[in-house]
């Protein structure tokens, strides 16, 4: 079974849905079928690098609130976190641009580091507080996975799998992706949103039973019925 996700790095929900798809995959009999593969998704393509505004107060000009609101909007969201193990810090999250990050995550996969680069750029911005926009910490968190150092410079000084994450939002347009998360199960089924994880658990039973069941034949005669032959001869 292959399922894509749509995400972004800065998007909270995206990393709570990931950690409840883990978990149902957990209680899924075929996980070791699940092939899993990361979409690129910017939820602010013209987010600027670097500000001076702090996430509470993007988020209060975003949705016209005040910055009190939303902080405790960040801290329902960090308990709905806390319930599936992960710790938000929304207070010291560094709000910036995250086109970077999708290309390193793009040139990882190529590396057999994907699903490693994608868990470490979500947990460096949620929880770690660390600039997933800045170039050279990106470079650290690549070679601290095992990545070559120099190579992921040279990619991120350049334009190398710009055109890579570009496909990736063109066909999120094209199947009608407005939010993420959003999970995409054998190109026909979709996830919208950090679902329950009792929904993913449904999900993939449902789609590995009318995925793998054998088709049943309908009959098609006519009203006469039509000349066969079988074992005892033909009729």
């Amino acid at each position: 079974m292959k399922i894509e996700i749509w995400s972004d790095f800065v998007c909270p929900f995206c990393y709570i849905g990931k950690r409840r798809l883990e978990e149902a995959l957990e209680k899924f009999p075929h996980k070791d079928k699940v092939d899993i593969h990361f979409k690129s998704f910017e939820l602010d393509p013209n987010a600027k690098r670097n500000t001076d505004l702090s996430i509470h107060e993007i988020l209060a000009k975003k949705y016209g609130m005040s910055v009190a609101e939303a902080k405790k909007m960040g801290e329902g969201v960090a308990t709905q976190a806390a319930a599936v193990g992960l710790k938000f810090d929304f207070d010291h999250n560094i709000p910036t641009n995250t086109f970077d990050a999708h290309r390193l995550a793009k040139y990882a996969e190529t590396k057999g580091k994907g699903p490693e680069v994608t868990e470490r750029l979500l947990q460096s911005y949620f929880t770690d507080s660390k600039h997933i926009g800045d170039v050279n910490y990106l470079i650290e968190l690549a070679a601290d996975l095992g990545l070559n150092g120099g190579e992921v410079e040279d990619v991120l000084n350049g334009n190398q799998f710009e055109q890579d994450v570009r496909n990736d939002e063109l066909e999120a347009r094209e199947i009608g992706v407005q939010g993420v998360p959003f999970f995409v199960l054998n190109s026909k089924y979709a996830i919208s949103g950090a679902q329950p994880v009792e929904v993913f658990v449904d999900a993939l039973n449902k789609v590995w039973d009318e995925e793998n069941s054998k088709p049943k034949l309908q009959k098609f005669t006519s009203k006469d019925n039509t000349s066969y032959c079988s074992d005892d001869g033909c009729e």
